[in-house]
């Protein structure tokens, strides 16, 4: 065994063992608290030791909306549901507010193009020209990612 082991199995022989009782006290309301020590209200009694104190029940759910919410197309219970008509507006517009951000991306890479063929056509250091080729990289790939995005939503 290594001495590090051996310190660890020394040190958790050498430790008390700790125990403590565990109290449930209910006030006048009705509110109910766990707690490890007897407070001096009247409501509170010790539980059993081989109890489980941890374990808290969650809200049932009813059984229809548990059918209901099955499958992906179900929705989950409460989520509001949209009609085909206003989700086809929603496609629209999303549509044309993809179109509109594709027309722009394209503006500004010509631009970029046009100023990157200025700036080579009067022979800078090349160091000057790799902003303006990463912008023109940039554009291109925001113009690929929204052509794809408008893609899939035929």
């Amino acid at each position: 065994m290594s001495p590090r082991t051996t310190l660890v199995l020394a040190a958790l022989l050498c430790s008390p063992l700790v125990h403590a009782d565990i109290y449930k006290c209910v006030d006048e309301a009705g509110h109910v608290t766990y707690t490890n020590s007897k407070t001096s209200s009247k409501g509170c009694s010790v539980l059993a030791r081989d109890q489980a104190v941890s374990s808290v029940p969650g809200a049932a759910r009813p059984a229809a909306a548990a059918a209901s919410s099955g499958g992906a197309a179900g929705g989950s219970a409460g989520f509001p549901r949209v009609d085909a008509g206003t989700q086809k507006a929603r496609d629209t517009d999303r549509r044309r507010i993809l179109e509109d951000e594709l027309n722009s991306e394209q503006g500004a890479l010509e631009a970029a193009s046009r100023q990157l063929a200025e700036q080579d056509a009067t022979r800078r250091a090349s160091e000057r020209l790799q902003p303006l080729r990463d912008r023109i990289q940039l554009h291109e790939r925001n113009v690929e990612a929204l052509k794809r995005e408008i893609s899939n939503l035929r």
